[in-house]
C-alpha cells in the first residue's frame, strides 16, 4: 500500500472540507439573517437553501480538485468560483425582487419552502455553469 496516497488524499480532503467550511462561514455572512438559528428553530426553507449551496459549493470543490495539478491551484479556483457565485446570486436576486417581485431572503426567512427551493437552486445551476467552464 503505497502511503503517499493516503497522505494525499488525508491533505486534499482535510483542505478541501476546511476550504468548504470557511466559505459556507462567509456566505452566511451575506444573509439577512443567521442560517444555523433558523435550521435549529425548523425553518425547512433554510435548511433547504443551506444543504443546496452547501452540495453545490462541494460540488465546485470537487471538480476544481479533479482537474488541478496541485492543491493551491484547486483552493484558489474554487475561492474564484465561490466569488463568481456570490455575485451571480446577486444578480438573481436583484432580477427577482425587480421582475417577479419575489424577495427571496424574506420568503426563506419565513418559512416558504419554495422560496428556499429556488433560492438554493440559483447556486446549484450556477455551480453547474461554473464547472462546465473548469
Amino acid at each position: 500500500m503505497d502511503f503517499n496516497i493516503i497522505k494525499g488524499i488525508l491533505v486534499w480532503t482535510g483542505s478541501g472540507a476546511i476550504l468548504l467550511f470557511i466559505l459556507m462561514f462567509v456566505d452566511s455572512l451575506f444573509t439577512k439573517y443567521k442560517d444555523f438559528e433558523e435550521v435549529k428553530a425548523g425553518n425547512m426553507a433554510v435548511t433547504s437553501r443551506l444543504v443546496i449551496k452547501l452540495l453545490s459549493q462541494g460540488y465546485i470543490l470537487s471538480v476544481s480538485i479533479r482537474t488541478s495539478n496541485n492543491l493551491l491551484e484547486a483552493l484558489v479556483v474554487s475561492i474564484v468560483s465561490f466569488l463568481i457565485l456570490l455575485v451571480l446570486e446577486a444578480i438573481v436576486r436583484v432580477l427577482m425582487r425587480w421582475w417577479a417581485k419575489l424577495d427571496l431572503d424574506t420568503g426563506t426567512q419565513q418559512g416558504k419552502v419554495g422560496y428556499g427551493l429556488f433560492a438554493g437552486t440559483i447556486h446549484l445551476v450556477g455551480a453547474l455553469i461554473i464547472t462546465a467552464c473548469l
